[in-house]
Protein backbone atom coordinates (compact mmCIF):
# COMPACT_ATOMS: atom_id res chain seq x y z
CA UNK A 1 0.00 0.00 0.00
CA UNK A 2 2.95 2.35 0.52
CA UNK A 3 3.75 2.27 -3.19
CA UNK A 4 0.25 2.27 -4.72
CA UNK A 5 0.02 5.06 -7.30
CA UNK A 6 -3.20 4.41 -9.25
CA UNK A 7 -6.24 5.60 -7.34
CA UNK A 8 -4.10 7.67 -5.00
CA UNK A 9 -4.45 11.45 -4.79
CA UNK A 10 -0.66 11.81 -4.58
CA UNK A 11 -0.13 12.51 -8.34
CA UNK A 12 -2.28 15.64 -8.22
CA UNK A 13 -0.73 16.76 -4.91
CA UNK A 14 2.89 16.16 -5.88
CA UNK A 15 3.55 19.60 -7.49
CA UNK A 16 2.12 21.39 -4.44
CA UNK A 17 4.11 19.25 -2.03
CA UNK A 18 7.32 19.86 -4.01
CA UNK A 19 6.66 23.61 -3.88
CA UNK A 20 6.15 23.40 -0.13
CA UNK A 21 9.37 21.36 0.19
CA UNK A 22 11.36 24.02 -1.66
CA UNK A 23 9.75 26.76 0.43
CA UNK A 24 10.56 24.88 3.66
CA UNK A 25 14.20 24.42 2.62
CA UNK A 26 14.42 28.16 1.95
CA UNK A 27 12.93 28.94 5.39
CA UNK A 28 15.45 26.65 7.09
CA UNK A 29 18.29 28.19 5.11
CA UNK A 30 17.44 31.72 6.33
CA UNK A 31 16.54 30.39 9.82
CA UNK A 32 13.03 31.77 9.62
CA UNK A 33 14.02 35.39 9.11
CA UNK A 34 13.27 38.00 6.46
CA UNK A 35 16.14 40.44 6.44
CA UNK A 36 16.70 41.32 10.10
CA UNK A 37 13.19 40.34 11.19
CA UNK A 38 12.68 36.95 12.86
CA UNK A 39 9.17 35.54 12.44
CA UNK A 40 8.16 34.66 16.04
CA UNK A 41 6.23 31.41 15.63
CA UNK A 42 6.42 28.21 17.71
CA UNK A 43 4.74 24.78 17.46
CA UNK A 44 2.28 25.21 20.36
CA UNK A 45 -0.48 27.20 18.58
CA UNK A 46 -0.07 25.05 15.45
CA UNK A 47 -0.73 21.92 17.50
CA UNK A 48 -4.04 23.28 18.79
CA UNK A 49 -5.05 24.74 15.43
CA UNK A 50 -4.06 21.54 13.63
CA UNK A 51 -6.38 19.54 15.87
CA UNK A 52 -9.29 21.86 15.08
CA UNK A 53 -8.43 21.74 11.36
CA UNK A 54 -8.37 17.94 11.44
CA UNK A 55 -11.85 17.91 12.97
CA UNK A 56 -13.18 20.23 10.26
CA UNK A 57 -11.58 18.08 7.57
CA UNK A 58 -13.13 15.02 9.18
CA UNK A 59 -16.60 16.56 8.94
CA UNK A 60 -15.88 17.54 5.33
CA UNK A 61 -14.88 13.98 4.45
CA UNK A 62 -17.90 12.54 6.24
CA UNK A 63 -20.23 14.79 4.24
CA UNK A 64 -18.52 13.78 0.98
CA UNK A 65 -18.58 10.08 1.82
CA UNK A 66 -22.27 10.27 2.71
CA UNK A 67 -22.90 11.55 -0.83
CA UNK A 68 -20.71 8.78 -2.29
CA UNK A 69 -22.49 6.08 -0.30
CA UNK A 70 -25.93 7.43 -1.15
CA UNK A 71 -25.01 7.31 -4.84
CA UNK A 72 -23.91 3.69 -4.41
CA UNK A 73 -27.18 2.78 -2.70
CA UNK A 74 -29.18 4.42 -5.48
CA UNK A 75 -27.38 2.35 -8.11
CA UNK A 76 -27.80 -0.77 -5.98
CA UNK A 77 -31.54 -0.08 -5.88
CA UNK A 78 -31.43 0.43 -9.66
CA UNK A 79 -30.05 -3.10 -10.07
CA UNK A 80 -32.77 -4.58 -7.84
CA UNK A 81 -35.67 -2.72 -9.45
CA UNK A 82 -34.60 -3.45 -13.03
CA UNK A 83 -34.30 -7.13 -12.14
CA UNK A 84 -37.81 -7.10 -10.68
CA UNK A 85 -39.25 -5.46 -13.80
CA UNK A 86 -37.38 -7.85 -16.09
CA UNK A 87 -38.65 -10.86 -14.15
CA UNK A 88 -42.23 -9.58 -14.28
CA UNK A 89 -42.03 -8.89 -18.00
CA UNK A 90 -40.51 -12.27 -18.88
CA UNK A 91 -42.57 -14.55 -16.64
CA UNK A 92 -45.94 -12.88 -16.09
CA UNK A 93 -46.72 -11.17 -19.40
CA UNK A 94 -48.24 -13.85 -21.67
CA UNK A 95 -46.79 -13.64 -25.17
CA UNK A 96 -47.54 -16.95 -26.87
CA UNK A 97 -45.83 -15.94 -30.12
CA UNK A 98 -42.36 -15.75 -28.62
CA UNK A 99 -40.12 -13.53 -26.56
CA UNK A 100 -39.80 -10.62 -28.99
CA UNK A 101 -41.87 -8.21 -26.91
CA UNK A 102 -40.18 -9.25 -23.68
CA UNK A 103 -36.81 -8.69 -25.32
CA UNK A 104 -37.89 -5.17 -26.31
CA UNK A 105 -38.81 -4.38 -22.72
CA UNK A 106 -35.42 -5.70 -21.54
CA UNK A 107 -33.73 -3.42 -24.08
CA UNK A 108 -35.69 -0.48 -22.68
CA UNK A 109 -34.43 -1.28 -19.17
CA UNK A 110 -30.81 -1.62 -20.27
CA UNK A 111 -30.99 1.56 -22.34
CA UNK A 112 -32.50 3.36 -19.34
CA UNK A 113 -29.48 2.38 -17.24
CA UNK A 114 -26.96 3.60 -19.81
CA UNK A 115 -28.96 6.79 -20.45
CA UNK A 116 -28.87 7.60 -16.73
CA UNK A 117 -25.11 7.07 -16.64
CA UNK A 118 -24.56 9.39 -19.59
CA UNK A 119 -26.87 12.03 -18.16
CA UNK A 120 -24.99 12.05 -14.85
CA UNK A 121 -21.61 12.23 -16.60
CA UNK A 122 -22.72 14.66 -19.33
CA UNK A 123 -21.50 12.29 -22.05
CA UNK A 124 -23.00 11.27 -25.39
CA UNK A 125 -25.47 8.38 -25.14
CA UNK A 126 -25.86 7.91 -28.90
CA UNK A 127 -23.74 4.78 -29.28
CA UNK A 128 -25.46 2.89 -26.46
CA UNK A 129 -28.97 3.95 -27.48
CA UNK A 130 -28.44 3.00 -31.12
CA UNK A 131 -27.00 -0.34 -30.01
CA UNK A 132 -29.92 -1.19 -27.74
CA UNK A 133 -33.06 0.40 -29.21
CA UNK A 134 -34.95 0.23 -32.51
CA UNK A 135 -33.76 2.93 -34.91
CA UNK A 136 -36.86 5.14 -34.67
CA UNK A 137 -36.94 4.92 -30.86
CA UNK A 138 -33.22 5.73 -30.63
CA UNK A 139 -33.73 8.84 -32.77
CA UNK A 140 -36.56 10.03 -30.55
CA UNK A 141 -34.53 9.41 -27.41
CA UNK A 142 -31.54 11.34 -28.80
CA UNK A 143 -33.81 14.35 -29.34
CA UNK A 144 -34.95 14.28 -25.69
CA UNK A 145 -33.21 16.25 -22.98
CA UNK A 146 -34.08 13.84 -20.15
CA UNK A 147 -33.55 10.51 -21.83
CA UNK A 148 -34.04 8.23 -18.79
CA UNK A 149 -37.45 9.77 -18.09
CA UNK A 150 -38.52 9.36 -21.72
CA UNK A 151 -37.48 5.72 -21.59
CA UNK A 152 -39.63 5.32 -18.48
CA UNK A 153 -42.50 6.63 -20.58
CA UNK A 154 -41.76 4.02 -23.28
CA UNK A 155 -41.83 1.27 -20.66
CA UNK A 156 -45.11 2.61 -19.30
CA UNK A 157 -46.61 2.52 -22.79
CA UNK A 158 -45.34 -1.06 -23.23
CA UNK A 159 -47.11 -2.09 -20.02
CA UNK A 160 -50.28 -0.28 -21.06
CA UNK A 161 -50.27 -2.01 -24.46
CA UNK A 162 -49.79 -5.39 -22.79
CA UNK A 163 -52.82 -4.66 -20.61
CA UNK A 164 -54.88 -3.53 -23.63
CA UNK A 165 -54.00 -6.77 -25.46
CA UNK A 166 -55.01 -8.80 -22.39
CA UNK A 167 -51.51 -10.21 -22.04
CA UNK A 168 -51.44 -9.05 -18.43
CA UNK A 169 -53.97 -7.93 -15.84
CA UNK A 170 -54.57 -4.89 -13.68
CA UNK A 171 -52.78 -6.36 -10.66
CA UNK A 172 -49.56 -6.99 -12.58
CA UNK A 173 -49.85 -3.62 -14.29
CA UNK A 174 -50.04 -1.94 -10.88
CA UNK A 175 -47.05 -3.93 -9.60
CA UNK A 176 -44.93 -2.98 -12.61
CA UNK A 177 -46.00 0.66 -12.35
CA UNK A 178 -44.79 0.62 -8.73
CA UNK A 179 -41.35 -0.51 -9.90
CA UNK A 180 -41.34 2.16 -12.61
CA UNK A 181 -42.04 4.75 -9.92
CA UNK A 182 -39.06 3.41 -7.98
CA UNK A 183 -36.88 3.93 -11.05
CA UNK A 184 -38.17 7.49 -11.31
CA UNK A 185 -37.23 8.07 -7.65
CA UNK A 186 -33.73 6.76 -8.37
CA UNK A 187 -33.33 9.19 -11.26
CA UNK A 188 -34.45 12.06 -9.03
CA UNK A 189 -32.05 11.02 -6.26
CA UNK A 190 -29.12 10.85 -8.66
CA UNK A 191 -30.00 14.24 -10.16
CA UNK A 192 -30.16 15.75 -6.68
CA UNK A 193 -26.66 14.47 -5.85
CA UNK A 194 -25.24 15.57 -9.20
CA UNK A 195 -26.78 19.05 -9.16
CA UNK A 196 -26.50 20.00 -5.48
CA UNK A 197 -22.88 20.01 -4.34
CA UNK A 198 -21.41 21.08 -1.02
CA UNK A 199 -21.55 24.92 -0.87
CA UNK A 200 -18.59 26.41 -2.73
CA UNK A 201 -17.79 29.05 -0.10
CA UNK A 202 -17.36 26.30 2.50
CA UNK A 203 -14.86 24.47 0.28
CA UNK A 204 -12.92 27.67 -0.47
CA UNK A 205 -12.64 28.55 3.23
CA UNK A 206 -11.33 25.12 4.14
CA UNK A 207 -8.94 25.06 1.17
CA UNK A 208 -7.41 28.42 2.04
CA UNK A 209 -7.10 27.53 5.71
CA UNK A 210 -5.28 24.27 4.93
CA UNK A 211 -2.73 25.92 2.66
CA UNK A 212 -2.09 28.94 4.90
CA UNK A 213 -1.55 26.52 7.78
CA UNK A 214 0.88 24.38 5.76
CA UNK A 215 2.95 27.33 4.50
CA UNK A 216 3.28 28.77 8.01
CA UNK A 217 4.43 25.45 9.49
CA UNK A 218 8.13 25.82 8.50
CA UNK A 219 8.45 29.00 10.58
CA UNK A 220 7.11 27.18 13.64
CA UNK A 221 9.44 24.17 13.40
CA UNK A 222 12.64 25.67 12.03
CA UNK A 223 14.23 26.36 15.44
CA UNK A 224 13.36 22.99 16.99
CA UNK A 225 13.76 20.64 14.01
CA UNK A 226 16.40 22.32 11.88
CA UNK A 227 16.96 20.52 8.57
CA UNK A 228 14.31 17.93 9.42
CA UNK A 229 11.72 20.70 9.08
CA UNK A 230 11.04 20.19 5.32
CA UNK A 231 10.41 16.46 5.76
CA UNK A 232 8.06 16.89 8.72
CA UNK A 233 6.21 19.80 7.11
CA UNK A 234 5.67 17.95 3.82
CA UNK A 235 4.39 14.89 5.67
CA UNK A 236 1.90 16.96 7.69
CA UNK A 237 0.87 18.87 4.55
CA UNK A 238 0.36 15.61 2.66
CA UNK A 239 -2.04 14.41 5.36
CA UNK A 240 -4.18 17.56 5.35
CA UNK A 241 -4.17 18.21 1.61
CA UNK A 242 -4.88 14.53 0.83
CA UNK A 243 -7.95 14.61 3.08
CA UNK A 244 -9.18 17.66 1.23
CA UNK A 245 -8.44 16.16 -2.21
CA UNK A 246 -10.24 12.91 -1.37
CA UNK A 247 -13.29 14.82 -0.16
CA UNK A 248 -13.35 16.83 -3.41
CA UNK A 249 -13.06 13.67 -5.49
CA UNK A 250 -15.84 11.61 -3.89
CA UNK A 251 -18.17 14.57 -3.36
CA UNK A 252 -19.54 14.01 -6.87
CA UNK A 253 -19.72 10.19 -7.02
CA UNK A 254 -20.82 9.90 -10.65
CA UNK A 255 -17.68 11.31 -12.27
CA UNK A 256 -14.79 9.53 -13.96
CA UNK A 257 -12.04 10.03 -11.39
CA UNK A 258 -10.34 6.90 -9.99
CA UNK A 259 -12.31 6.87 -6.71
CA UNK A 260 -15.72 7.67 -8.19
CA UNK A 261 -18.38 5.01 -8.64
CA UNK A 262 -17.61 2.53 -11.43
CA UNK A 263 -20.75 3.29 -13.42
CA UNK A 264 -19.38 1.59 -16.55
CA UNK A 265 -18.99 -1.68 -14.63
CA UNK A 266 -22.41 -1.31 -13.02
CA UNK A 267 -24.10 -0.75 -16.38
CA UNK A 268 -22.42 -3.83 -17.85
CA UNK A 269 -23.43 -5.87 -14.83
CA UNK A 270 -27.08 -4.75 -15.07
CA UNK A 271 -27.12 -5.43 -18.82
CA UNK A 272 -25.76 -8.94 -18.36
CA UNK A 273 -28.12 -9.90 -15.55
CA UNK A 274 -31.18 -8.65 -17.46
CA UNK A 275 -30.15 -10.46 -20.64
CA UNK A 276 -29.65 -13.64 -18.67
CA UNK A 277 -33.12 -13.30 -17.13
CA UNK A 278 -34.52 -13.24 -20.68
CA UNK A 279 -32.44 -16.22 -21.77
CA UNK A 280 -30.20 -14.19 -24.07
CA UNK A 281 -26.39 -14.48 -24.37
CA UNK A 282 -24.40 -12.09 -22.21
CA UNK A 283 -23.31 -8.91 -23.95
CA UNK A 284 -19.82 -8.68 -22.47
CA UNK A 285 -17.67 -9.80 -19.59
CA UNK A 286 -17.31 -7.65 -16.51
CA UNK A 287 -14.07 -5.72 -16.25
CA UNK A 288 -11.85 -5.55 -13.20
CA UNK A 289 -13.31 -2.16 -12.24
CA UNK A 290 -16.41 -3.94 -10.91
CA UNK A 291 -14.32 -5.58 -8.17
CA UNK A 292 -14.69 -2.42 -6.07
CA UNK A 293 -18.48 -2.73 -6.10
Amino acid sequence: MLFVWKGSVLPQLLPRLLLLLVFSVAVVYVRGTFGAYKIPLNPAPFTLFGLALALFLGFRNSASYDRFWEGRKLWGALLNDTRSLARQATTLCRYETGAKQQALFIRYLVAFTYALKHQLRHTDARADLERLLPADTARRMMAAQYKPIMLLKEMGLWIDQAKAERRTDSILQSAMETNLNKLSDIVGGCERLANTLIPYTYKVLLHRTVYVYCFLLPFAFVDSLGWMTPIVVVFIAYTFTAWEAIADEIEEPFGTEPNDLALDGMCKMIENTLLELNGEPLANKLSQEYIQL
